[in-house]
Protein backbone atom coordinates (compact mmCIF):
# COMPACT_ATOMS: atom_id res chain seq x y z
CA UNK A 1 0.00 0.00 0.00
CA UNK A 2 2.89 2.45 1.05
CA UNK A 3 4.97 1.70 -1.95
CA UNK A 4 1.77 2.12 -4.32
CA UNK A 5 1.14 5.17 -2.95
CA UNK A 6 4.41 6.68 -3.32
CA UNK A 7 4.13 6.05 -6.88
CA UNK A 8 0.81 7.82 -6.97
CA UNK A 9 1.83 10.51 -5.42
CA UNK A 10 -0.99 11.03 -2.78
CA UNK A 11 -0.11 13.91 -0.40
CA UNK A 12 -2.11 14.93 2.25
CA UNK A 13 -3.43 18.04 2.10
CA UNK A 14 -6.45 18.28 3.74
CA UNK A 15 -7.84 17.00 7.42
CA UNK A 16 -8.00 13.22 7.76
CA UNK A 17 -10.52 11.49 10.11
CA UNK A 18 -9.81 7.64 10.46
CA UNK A 19 -12.74 6.13 12.56
CA UNK A 20 -12.42 2.45 13.89
CA UNK A 21 -14.32 0.12 16.33
CA UNK A 22 -16.53 -2.66 16.51
CA UNK A 23 -19.96 -1.39 16.13
CA UNK A 24 -21.01 2.71 15.51
CA UNK A 25 -18.24 3.09 13.09
CA UNK A 26 -20.94 3.91 9.91
CA UNK A 27 -23.20 6.00 12.21
CA UNK A 28 -20.52 8.12 13.42
CA UNK A 29 -19.48 8.69 10.00
CA UNK A 30 -22.46 9.55 8.48
CA UNK A 31 -22.72 12.24 11.26
CA UNK A 32 -19.71 13.59 10.61
CA UNK A 33 -20.10 13.55 7.04
CA UNK A 34 -23.81 15.85 7.47
CA UNK A 35 -22.64 17.76 9.88
CA UNK A 36 -19.95 19.10 7.95
CA UNK A 37 -21.43 19.38 4.83
CA UNK A 38 -23.84 21.38 6.59
CA UNK A 39 -20.72 23.62 7.25
CA UNK A 40 -20.33 24.44 3.48
CA UNK A 41 -17.25 21.85 3.69
CA UNK A 42 -16.55 19.69 0.65
CA UNK A 43 -16.73 16.25 2.37
CA UNK A 44 -14.91 12.54 1.00
CA UNK A 45 -16.18 9.84 3.12
CA UNK A 46 -14.69 6.12 2.14
CA UNK A 47 -16.84 3.38 3.85
CA UNK A 48 -17.99 -0.34 3.48
CA UNK A 49 -19.05 -2.24 2.69
CA UNK A 50 -21.93 -1.66 -0.19
CA UNK A 51 -25.25 -2.41 0.00
CA UNK A 52 -26.38 -2.06 -3.30
CA UNK A 53 -23.29 -0.05 -5.92
CA UNK A 54 -20.39 -0.08 -5.10
CA UNK A 55 -20.45 3.59 -5.10
CA UNK A 56 -22.10 3.84 -2.30
CA UNK A 57 -18.31 3.42 -0.93
CA UNK A 58 -16.70 6.46 -2.31
CA UNK A 59 -19.33 9.46 -1.45
CA UNK A 60 -17.92 13.20 -2.38
CA UNK A 61 -20.40 16.35 -1.48
CA UNK A 62 -22.69 13.77 -0.35
CA UNK A 63 -23.38 12.07 -2.92
CA UNK A 64 -22.01 8.39 -4.39
CA UNK A 65 -18.97 9.36 -6.84
CA UNK A 66 -19.86 8.73 -10.81
CA UNK A 67 -18.85 5.76 -12.92
CA UNK A 68 -16.46 7.53 -14.33
CA UNK A 69 -14.85 9.41 -11.49
CA UNK A 70 -14.43 5.45 -10.25
CA UNK A 71 -13.36 3.90 -13.61
CA UNK A 72 -10.63 6.88 -13.40
CA UNK A 73 -9.44 6.21 -10.10
CA UNK A 74 -8.81 2.62 -10.13
CA UNK A 75 -7.07 3.35 -13.72
CA UNK A 76 -4.16 5.24 -11.74
CA UNK A 77 -4.23 2.83 -9.23
CA UNK A 78 -3.64 0.00 -11.63
CA UNK A 79 -0.81 1.86 -13.42
CA UNK A 80 0.66 2.88 -10.40
CA UNK A 81 0.86 -0.38 -8.62
CA UNK A 82 3.73 -2.73 -11.24
CA UNK A 83 4.01 -6.20 -9.87
CA UNK A 84 2.48 -5.18 -6.28
CA UNK A 85 -0.68 -7.42 -5.26
CA UNK A 86 -3.66 -5.25 -3.99
CA UNK A 87 -6.65 -6.70 -2.56
CA UNK A 88 -9.99 -5.82 -3.33
CA UNK A 89 -10.17 -3.43 -0.45
CA UNK A 90 -6.79 -2.37 -0.94
CA UNK A 91 -7.18 -1.49 -4.39
CA UNK A 92 -10.48 0.35 -3.81
CA UNK A 93 -9.05 2.51 -0.64
CA UNK A 94 -6.15 4.05 -2.90
CA UNK A 95 -9.20 4.88 -5.96
CA UNK A 96 -11.04 6.62 -2.99
CA UNK A 97 -7.71 8.77 -2.38
CA UNK A 98 -7.28 9.82 -5.68
CA UNK A 99 -11.23 10.31 -6.50
CA UNK A 100 -11.13 12.75 -3.40
CA UNK A 101 -7.85 14.61 -4.57
CA UNK A 102 -9.33 15.02 -7.71
CA UNK A 103 -12.34 16.53 -6.38
CA UNK A 104 -10.42 18.84 -4.05
CA UNK A 105 -11.80 17.88 -0.69
CA UNK A 106 -11.99 19.88 2.12
CA UNK A 107 -11.81 16.71 4.59
CA UNK A 108 -11.79 13.03 4.15
CA UNK A 109 -13.71 10.55 6.27
CA UNK A 110 -12.02 7.14 6.13
CA UNK A 111 -14.13 4.17 8.19
CA UNK A 112 -11.72 1.30 9.03
CA UNK A 113 -12.51 -1.98 7.30
CA UNK A 114 -11.06 -4.20 9.56
CA UNK A 115 -9.21 -3.80 13.18
CA UNK A 116 -6.70 -0.62 12.39
CA UNK A 117 -3.05 -1.30 12.72
CA UNK A 118 -2.70 -3.44 9.51
CA UNK A 119 -5.89 -2.26 7.55
CA UNK A 120 -5.61 -0.39 4.56
CA UNK A 121 -7.12 3.09 5.53
CA UNK A 122 -3.92 3.15 8.05
CA UNK A 123 -1.45 3.91 5.45
CA UNK A 124 -2.93 7.45 5.29
CA UNK A 125 -1.89 9.41 9.19
CA UNK A 126 -4.98 10.66 10.98
CA UNK A 127 -5.46 14.25 12.13
CA UNK A 128 -7.86 13.26 14.01
CA UNK A 129 -8.64 9.09 15.29
CA UNK A 130 -12.15 7.64 16.23
CA UNK A 131 -12.31 4.14 18.12
CA UNK A 132 -16.16 3.73 18.30
CA UNK A 133 -16.50 1.02 20.41
CA UNK A 134 -14.05 -2.39 21.02
CA UNK A 135 -16.22 -6.04 21.37
CA UNK A 136 -15.44 -9.21 20.01
CA UNK A 137 -15.92 -9.77 16.49
CA UNK A 138 -13.52 -10.72 13.31
CA UNK A 139 -11.51 -13.11 16.11
CA UNK A 140 -9.23 -15.25 13.51
CA UNK A 141 -8.03 -11.82 12.82
CA UNK A 142 -7.60 -9.27 14.77
CA UNK A 143 -7.50 -11.85 18.34
CA UNK A 144 -10.16 -13.86 20.84
CA UNK A 145 -9.83 -11.19 23.32
CA UNK A 146 -10.94 -7.36 23.69
CA UNK A 147 -7.46 -6.42 24.53
CA UNK A 148 -5.98 -8.35 21.71
CA UNK A 149 -8.76 -6.39 19.34
CA UNK A 150 -8.18 -2.90 21.43
CA UNK A 151 -4.59 -2.76 20.54
CA UNK A 152 -5.30 -3.50 16.65
CA UNK A 153 -7.95 -0.54 16.67
CA UNK A 154 -5.14 1.59 18.23
CA UNK A 155 -2.93 1.26 15.65
CA UNK A 156 -4.71 4.04 14.24
CA UNK A 157 -3.75 7.00 16.58
CA UNK A 158 -0.63 9.16 15.59
CA UNK A 159 1.56 10.79 18.48
CA UNK A 160 0.49 14.56 19.14
CA UNK A 161 -3.14 13.99 17.86
CA UNK A 162 -6.73 13.40 19.13
CA UNK A 163 -7.51 10.13 19.62
CA UNK A 164 -11.49 9.90 20.29
CA UNK A 165 -12.78 6.70 22.77
CA UNK A 166 -16.65 6.55 22.34
CA UNK A 167 -16.92 3.92 25.25
CA UNK A 168 -17.01 4.60 28.38
CA UNK A 169 -14.38 1.26 29.40
CA UNK A 170 -12.06 0.60 26.74
CA UNK A 171 -9.21 -2.11 27.16
CA UNK A 172 -6.29 -1.25 28.71
CA UNK A 173 -3.98 -2.32 25.84
CA UNK A 174 -5.59 0.54 23.93
CA UNK A 175 -5.62 3.41 26.59
CA UNK A 176 -1.38 2.05 27.10
CA UNK A 177 -0.80 2.19 23.20
CA UNK A 178 -2.24 6.04 23.14
CA UNK A 179 -0.08 6.89 25.83
CA UNK A 180 2.90 5.17 24.36
CA UNK A 181 3.27 7.22 21.55
CA UNK A 182 1.84 10.52 23.15
CA UNK A 183 -1.62 10.16 21.44
CA UNK A 184 -4.17 13.12 22.92
CA UNK A 185 -6.65 10.92 24.32
CA UNK A 186 -9.84 11.80 24.96
CA UNK A 187 -12.75 9.30 26.57
CA UNK A 188 -16.62 9.21 26.60
CA UNK A 189 -17.59 9.56 30.35
CA UNK A 190 -14.28 11.14 31.09
CA UNK A 191 -13.80 14.07 29.13
CA UNK A 192 -16.58 13.97 27.18
CA UNK A 193 -20.16 12.56 26.70
CA UNK A 194 -23.92 13.18 27.00
CA UNK A 195 -27.06 13.32 28.96
CA UNK A 196 -30.49 12.44 27.54
CA UNK A 197 -33.71 14.49 28.15
CA UNK A 198 -37.06 14.37 27.09
CA UNK A 199 -37.45 15.15 23.62
CA UNK A 200 -33.70 16.79 23.37
CA UNK A 201 -29.73 16.11 24.95
CA UNK A 202 -27.09 17.66 25.73
CA UNK A 203 -23.30 17.00 25.06
CA UNK A 204 -20.39 18.03 27.49
CA UNK A 205 -16.97 18.17 27.19
CA UNK A 206 -14.17 19.98 28.69
CA UNK A 207 -15.35 23.03 26.60
CA UNK A 208 -18.49 23.52 28.05
CA UNK A 209 -21.91 22.25 27.55
CA UNK A 210 -24.20 21.94 24.53
CA UNK A 211 -27.64 21.78 25.28
CA UNK A 212 -31.04 21.78 23.74
CA UNK A 213 -29.96 19.34 20.70
CA UNK A 214 -32.47 17.45 18.77
CA UNK A 215 -32.21 13.86 18.67
CA UNK A 216 -30.35 12.43 16.00
CA UNK A 217 -32.26 11.21 12.75
CA UNK A 218 -30.91 7.82 13.11
CA UNK A 219 -33.55 5.54 15.47
CA UNK A 220 -32.00 3.58 18.94
CA UNK A 221 -29.97 5.02 22.37
CA UNK A 222 -26.91 4.26 21.09
CA UNK A 223 -26.66 7.17 18.62
CA UNK A 224 -26.68 9.83 21.01
CA UNK A 225 -23.31 8.05 22.23
CA UNK A 226 -22.34 8.41 18.19
CA UNK A 227 -23.26 11.78 18.03
CA UNK A 228 -21.06 12.40 21.14
CA UNK A 229 -18.33 11.32 19.60
CA UNK A 230 -18.69 13.10 16.33
CA UNK A 231 -19.02 16.41 17.97
CA UNK A 232 -15.73 15.61 20.37
CA UNK A 233 -14.28 14.69 17.41
CA UNK A 234 -15.71 18.88 15.57
CA UNK A 235 -14.08 19.85 18.92
CA UNK A 236 -10.79 18.30 18.53
CA UNK A 237 -10.58 19.49 14.93
CA UNK A 238 -11.91 23.24 15.58
CA UNK A 239 -9.30 25.24 14.58
CA UNK A 240 -9.07 23.51 11.40
CA UNK A 241 -12.60 22.66 10.83
CA UNK A 242 -14.70 25.22 12.79
CA UNK A 243 -18.66 24.04 12.76
CA UNK A 244 -21.46 26.31 14.47
CA UNK A 245 -24.30 24.50 16.84
CA UNK A 246 -26.41 25.60 14.00
CA UNK A 247 -24.23 22.84 11.67
CA UNK A 248 -24.28 20.23 14.19
CA UNK A 249 -28.31 20.50 15.09
CA UNK A 250 -28.94 20.32 10.95
CA UNK A 251 -26.40 17.75 10.36
CA UNK A 252 -27.82 15.25 13.02
CA UNK A 253 -31.31 16.57 12.05
CA UNK A 254 -30.83 15.54 8.01
CA UNK A 255 -28.66 12.65 8.49
CA UNK A 256 -29.76 9.22 7.08
CA UNK A 257 -27.58 5.85 6.68
CA UNK A 258 -29.89 2.77 5.21
CA UNK A 259 -29.37 -0.66 7.03
CA UNK A 260 -28.61 0.76 10.67
CA UNK A 261 -31.92 0.29 12.46
CA UNK A 262 -33.63 1.14 8.96
CA UNK A 263 -37.41 1.74 9.61
CA UNK A 264 -39.28 1.72 6.46
CA UNK A 265 -42.42 3.20 5.65
CA UNK A 266 -46.05 1.07 5.00
CA UNK A 267 -47.66 -2.01 6.95
CA UNK A 268 -46.44 -4.30 8.00
CA UNK A 269 -43.63 -2.40 9.44
CA UNK A 270 -39.94 -3.53 8.13
CA UNK A 271 -36.97 -3.25 10.41
CA UNK A 272 -33.01 -3.16 8.43
CA UNK A 273 -29.88 -4.13 10.46
CA UNK A 274 -26.60 -5.03 9.46
CA UNK A 275 -25.38 -5.83 12.71
CA UNK A 276 -23.80 -9.03 12.74
CA UNK A 277 -22.22 -9.40 16.24
CA UNK A 278 -23.55 -9.82 19.55
CA UNK A 279 -23.02 -6.36 20.59
CA UNK A 280 -24.98 -5.21 17.67
CA UNK A 281 -27.78 -7.64 18.33
CA UNK A 282 -27.80 -6.35 21.98
CA UNK A 283 -28.05 -2.79 20.75
CA UNK A 284 -30.93 -4.15 17.90
CA UNK A 285 -32.88 -5.57 20.98
CA UNK A 286 -33.14 -2.86 22.73
CA UNK A 287 -33.99 -0.97 19.55
CA UNK A 288 -36.78 -3.26 18.51
CA UNK A 289 -38.18 -3.00 22.40
CA UNK A 290 -38.51 0.58 22.29
CA UNK A 291 -41.02 0.31 19.05
CA UNK A 292 -44.76 0.20 19.57
CA UNK A 293 -46.44 -3.10 20.07
CA UNK A 294 -46.60 -5.56 17.07
CA UNK A 295 -48.77 -8.51 17.25
CA UNK A 296 -45.71 -10.96 16.23
CA UNK A 297 -41.84 -10.09 14.46
CA UNK A 298 -40.64 -11.91 12.20
CA UNK A 299 -36.96 -12.44 11.53
CA UNK A 300 -35.52 -12.85 7.92
CA UNK A 301 -31.87 -14.04 9.05
CA UNK A 302 -28.64 -14.70 7.54
CA UNK A 303 -25.28 -14.51 9.03
CA UNK A 304 -22.02 -15.48 7.63
CA UNK A 305 -20.29 -18.41 9.06
CA UNK A 306 -17.35 -17.47 10.79
CA UNK A 307 -19.30 -15.22 12.84
CA UNK A 308 -20.72 -15.85 16.29
CA UNK A 309 -24.41 -16.63 15.51
CA UNK A 310 -25.30 -18.44 18.80
CA UNK A 311 -24.21 -14.81 20.35
CA UNK A 312 -26.67 -12.95 17.85
CA UNK A 313 -29.40 -15.11 18.24
CA UNK A 314 -29.22 -15.10 22.29
CA UNK A 315 -29.61 -11.01 22.57
CA UNK A 316 -32.34 -10.51 20.24
CA UNK A 317 -33.98 -14.17 20.56
CA UNK A 318 -36.46 -12.55 22.77
CA UNK A 319 -37.92 -9.82 20.10
CA UNK A 320 -38.80 -12.78 17.90
CA UNK A 321 -41.94 -14.75 17.37
CA UNK A 322 -41.27 -16.29 13.92
CA UNK A 323 -37.90 -17.27 12.28
CA UNK A 324 -37.24 -17.33 8.45
CA UNK A 325 -33.53 -18.39 7.85
CA UNK A 326 -31.66 -17.35 4.68
CA UNK A 327 -28.54 -18.91 3.01
CA UNK A 328 -25.49 -16.43 1.71
CA UNK A 329 -23.54 -16.08 -1.10
CA UNK A 330 -19.63 -16.89 -1.53
CA UNK A 331 -17.38 -19.02 0.87
CA UNK A 332 -18.03 -16.88 3.95
CA UNK A 333 -22.20 -17.36 3.74
CA UNK A 334 -23.55 -20.43 5.81
CA UNK A 335 -26.55 -21.90 4.03
CA UNK A 336 -30.25 -21.98 5.33
CA UNK A 337 -29.89 -25.67 5.69
CA UNK A 338 -26.92 -25.24 8.50
CA UNK A 339 -28.35 -21.90 9.77
CA UNK A 340 -31.64 -23.91 10.64
CA UNK A 341 -29.92 -26.81 12.28
CA UNK A 342 -28.23 -24.24 14.46
CA UNK A 343 -30.80 -22.28 15.61
CA UNK A 344 -32.88 -25.83 16.46
CA UNK A 345 -29.95 -26.97 18.59
CA UNK A 346 -30.37 -23.28 20.55
CA UNK A 347 -34.13 -24.49 21.18
CA UNK A 348 -35.47 -22.42 18.30
CA UNK A 349 -38.03 -23.31 15.76
CA UNK A 350 -37.62 -22.36 11.86
CA UNK A 351 -40.43 -21.27 9.92
CA UNK A 352 -38.80 -21.54 6.80
CA UNK A 353 -35.36 -21.91 4.77
CA UNK A 354 -34.84 -19.92 1.87
CA UNK A 355 -31.91 -19.80 -0.85
CA UNK A 356 -31.57 -15.63 -0.85
CA UNK A 357 -32.55 -13.21 1.45
CA UNK A 358 -35.08 -11.68 -1.19
CA UNK A 359 -37.12 -15.57 -1.14
CA UNK A 360 -37.28 -15.04 2.49
CA UNK A 361 -38.19 -11.64 2.92
CA UNK A 362 -41.05 -12.48 0.55
CA UNK A 363 -42.06 -15.04 2.46
CA UNK A 364 -41.84 -12.84 5.43
CA UNK A 365 -44.45 -10.25 3.51
CA UNK A 366 -47.06 -13.69 2.55
CA UNK A 367 -47.22 -14.78 5.75
CA UNK A 368 -46.88 -11.42 8.19
CA UNK A 369 -50.53 -9.41 9.02
CA UNK A 370 -50.42 -5.74 8.14
CA UNK A 371 -49.49 -4.75 12.51
CA UNK A 372 -46.68 -7.36 12.37
CA UNK A 373 -42.99 -6.76 12.18
CA UNK A 374 -40.55 -8.19 10.06
CA UNK A 375 -36.73 -7.21 11.21
CA UNK A 376 -33.88 -8.21 8.60
CA UNK A 377 -30.75 -8.60 10.23
CA UNK A 378 -27.17 -10.73 10.62
CA UNK A 379 -25.33 -9.39 8.02
CA UNK A 380 -25.18 -6.92 5.31
CA UNK A 381 -25.44 -9.47 2.95
CA UNK A 382 -28.93 -10.29 4.28
CA UNK A 383 -30.03 -6.61 4.13
CA UNK A 384 -28.57 -5.96 0.52
CA UNK A 385 -30.77 -9.04 -0.92
CA UNK A 386 -33.73 -7.54 0.84
CA UNK A 387 -33.44 -4.01 -0.21
CA UNK A 388 -32.62 -5.42 -4.13
CA UNK A 389 -36.23 -7.31 -3.28
CA UNK A 390 -37.76 -4.22 -2.13
CA UNK A 391 -36.81 -2.48 -4.84
CA UNK A 392 -37.96 -4.93 -7.26
CA UNK A 393 -41.54 -4.61 -5.72
CA UNK A 394 -41.19 -0.92 -6.54
CA UNK A 395 -39.95 -1.24 -9.83
CA UNK A 396 -43.13 -4.04 -10.63
CA UNK A 397 -45.50 -1.65 -9.25
CA UNK A 398 -44.26 1.61 -11.67
CA UNK A 399 -44.50 -0.62 -14.76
Amino acid sequence: MLAVRRVLGARQNAPVISVGGTNGKGSTCAMLERILLSAGYRVGLYTSPHLIDYNERVRIDGRPASDEVLCASFAKVEAARGDASLTYFEFGTLAAWEAFSGAAVDVVILEVGLGGRLDAVNVFDADCAVVTSVDLDHMDYLGETREAIGFEKAGIFRPGRPAILGEAQPPQSLLDHAASIGARLQIMGRDFGYMAEQGQWTFWSRRGRRGGLAYPALRGAIQLANASTAIAVLEALAERLPVSMQDIRRGLIEVALPGRFQVLPGRPTVVLDVGHNPQAAGVLAENLGGMAFHPETWAVFGMLHDKDIAGVVERVRGRIDRWLVTGLPGPRGLGATGMAELLESLGIHVEGRFDSPAEAYRAARERAGEDDRIVAFGSFLTVSGVLQAIDDERKRRTT
